[in-house]
């Protein structure tokens, strides 16, 4: 009885055996895999808003960003490298720069700049680069009660900060996106800059006239409109920009450094 025994447990332990090799489960090398992150890390309505742009996946190949602004004192060209965010703006009479720690101003004449350089240097880049900035680390999404102009509505999804990112931590941003495309329609805004606190005041521009820039949808014209009660009301002024360039290649860091001459601004 015992040699019975002992056979069924040596051919159970075959068994096992056998079914272990027959088990064996090979490791997936996820860096040869295409891999679609944007849905694993992003709610589903705004990778939508980024999907119907173009896409997180085209974007993030691109290193450097160029456009040029129709302003009444003269064209306005914004530079800015997109991993680092260095950037350079180029007005006739002044130049602020940023060189990844510092903004600096520089005059070309005797003529004093109206504004606040550390408050203006990415200010555009970030308007001009919606919604696709709003992909950055450190952004917590929610949604928020739909826009309703004109009597179309337009759902939302707020943007706010995790504590000490970027200069105004408290700033707040809703894009308002159109149901059908999730094309970008409405941007509300509050201005934290100046208070350093949470604002409950928020400002309304209107995106519009798409065009397509090696494949990602960025807005040919903003539209700033009066606001009130956290709503729009009328609109106020269109804002142009021409001499897009998005490159796969960063601009030249030399130009964000400070000439001299220029102001390092505290």
């Amino acid at each position: 009885m015992r040699r019975i025994f002992l056979v069924l447990f040596a051919i159970s332990i075959l068994s096992c055996n056998n079914n272990s090799k027959n088990n064996i489960v090979v490791p997936t090398d996820y860096s040869k895999e295409n891999l679609d992150i944007t849905t694993s890390i992003y709610p589903e309505n705004i990778s939508k808003v980024f999907e119907a742009h173009g896409g997180l996946d085209n974007w993030n190949t691109m290193q450097s960003l160029v456009f040029t602004m129709e302003k009444p004192n003269g064209d306005e060209v914004t530079a800015t490298n997109l991993k680092n965010r260095k950037s350079l703006i180029e007005m006739p009479k002044h130049t602020i720069g940023f060189n990844g720690e510092d903004v600096w101003l520089y005059s070309k004449d005797t003529t004093a700049y109206k504004g606040k350089p550390k408050f203006y240097y990415n200010l555009m880049f970030y308007f001009y680069a919606m919604p696709f900035i709003l992909s950055d680390d450190g952004i917590i999404y929610k949604d928020v009660a739909p826009l309703v102009f004109e009597d179309q509505s337009y759902p939302g999804i707020q943007i706010s900060y995790e504590s000490g990112v970027g200069e105004s931590p408290e700033d707040e941003y809703i894009v308002y996106y159109d149901s059908e495309t999730h094309k970008m329609v409405w941007l509300g805004y509050t201005v934290t800059y100046f208070s350093k606190a949470k604002s409950k005041e928020f400002h309304f521009i209107k995106y519009g006239n798409w065009q397509s820039v090696e494949g990602l949808l960025l807005p040919e014209t903003l539209t700033w409109y009066n606001y009130e009660n956290n709503l729009p009301t009328t609109k106020r002024n269109d804002l142009k920009f021409t001499n897009i360039k998005l490159s796969k290649e960063q601009l030249d860091t030399a130009i964000f450094e400070i000439p001299e001459g220029a102001e390092l601004l505290e």
